[in-house]
């Protein structure tokens, strides 16, 4: 069991705390009944789950929603851009190759090196971008376990190089494996976590790479997670996103100040973009393919402005194993009916199978976690009215907060089809 159960004296002053200020409160700020049923969605997916015999923590992906998602992401970037699939968000082979058939692209980013052994392996058809920068035994290690040769490295895969001092131990590691290596340079275009921040530097980067026999400059990725998320009164997204790409306009002039003739911007990749700005750019800027993933599916996270017409693809769920009539906190065990009266959303307990995942309730409506309980990834509690329509071994779906590592918890992906669990795909296996 890994349970994190609140000591005594913090539930005391957790309790003092919420009923002190509850009796001090009007009575008319006493929360309403939120509670009720699935919707005919969720009884749909309940029933697919129940017929499939999946009564254990499972992750569903709407494979409708998925390809409703997959048509505005296509929609939006047209043929102004060249699209990269973000494989830590859509991590699993099967869904990979499901967004390739509906998008047309070969172009994957990936962020772990077991990862990029096994898409190199499994698709060797594919184009492959490093997301952020490999330690350079991790590099190494990569070609150490590469057997697929239907893969060239030197013309499928890219490397992400962030400063000075990685792009000499690249240098070293492909002239010691006699291995040509293509290198994208990582442009700090706002985000500040790490990647070149002077165009200057840019230039004397795209200089030595035009010297070493074994390394060759490959193009830019300026990743701007950032700007969505910009305050209005500092300029909102769209100034951040112009500050973005205005860095990344002086990159690529170093580079044709440094290539000259041999400046080819079609052969290079000029990567940028994200889930939540991606619908931002115009045929203006100078990148030419933009990287989305977590759009896809759209976990809570991704409830911004710029996704609004993406719908939620993928849930989990999960089975009641209890369903109580009360809810009784170790210790206070005689104020539950006081907990009630303040709150009618707290006087049902439900313990679900597993728990305490980076997702948050989403149906039955009503249903929330308990501090004064504490959490639990074993048999979390959810607390709801007796309006909420729950029973021993029916389910409860949870809504993500994310897809990278959320995905890889549970097994296999179930895929829904509308009506029934039509797949089951694996997930990638952290260290393979």
């Amino acid at each position: 069991m890994h349970d994190k159960p609140v000591d005594a004296k913090r539930r005391k002053l957790l309790w003092g705390g919420a009923v002190g200020g509850a009796l001090l409160a009007a009575p008319w700020l006493r929360p309403g009944d939120a509670g009720g049923g699935h919707n005919d969605y969720f009884l749909r997916l309940q029933n697919a789950l129940s017929e499939a015999g999946l009564y254990r923590p499972t992750l569903v992906l709407d494979a409708q929603r998925l390809q409703q998602n997959t048509g505005r992401l296509m929609h939006h970037i047209s043929s102004k851009f060249a699209y990269r699939i973000v494989g830590k968000s859509l991590p699993s082979l099967p869904l990979i190759k499901s967004v390739r058939d509906q998008t047309g692209t070969d172009r994957v980013m990936v962020f772990h090196q077991p990862f990029l052994n096994l898409i190199a392996h499994e698709m060797p058809d594919s184009q492959l971008l490093l997301g952020k920068p490999m330690p350079v035994q991790a590099a190494k290690r990569f070609y150490s376990y590469h057997t697929n040769r239907r893969f060239d490295p030197a013309k499928q895969l890219q490397w992400l190089v962030d400063s000075p001092e990685r792009l000499r131990e690249y240098s070293e590691l492909a002239a010691a494996l006699n291995q040509t290596m293509q290198i994208v340079l990582e442009l700090d275009v706002g985000l500040h976590r790490g990647g070149f921040r002077e165009s200057g530097d840019v230039g004397l980067a795209i200089l030595q790479l035009k010297q070493d026999p074994h390394l060759k400059f490959a193009g830019f990725m300026g990743y701007e997670a950032h700007a969505s998320k910009m305050p209005r009164l500092i300029g909102g997204p769209v100034q951040a996103l112009s500050n973005a790409m205005k860095f990344y306009e002086q990159c690529v002039a170093a580079a044709q100040n440094v290539l000259g003739e041999h400046y080819r911007p079609e052969q290079l990749t000029l990567n940028a973009g994200g889930s939540s700005t991606y619908q931002m750019y115009t045929s203006k800027d100078p990148c030419n393919e933009l990287a989305v993933g977590s759009g896809l599916v759209k976990p809570s996270d991704f409830d911004v402005q710029y996704l609004q017409d993406h719908i939620p693809a993928a849930f989990i769920a999960t089975p009641v194993i209890k369903a109580l009539d009360k809810t009784l906190v170790p210790g206070l065990e005689n104020f539950s009916g006081l907990q009630a009266l303040l709150n009618p959303n707290t006087e049902r307990s439900f313990f679900t199978y597993g728990g305490y995942w980076k997702a948050n309730p989403e149906s039955p409506p009503g249903l929330s976690t308990n501090a004064l309980y504490g959490r639990s990834t074993n048999q979390e509690m959810l607390n709801g009215s007796t309006s909420v329509e729950l029973k021993r071994d029916d389910f409860v779906f949870l809504r993500p907060t994310q897809s990278e590592f959320v995905f890889l918890q549970f097994g296999d992906i179930a895929v829904f089809d509308g009506r029934h669990i039509s797949s089951l795909w694996p997930v990638f296996q952290q260290g393979a």
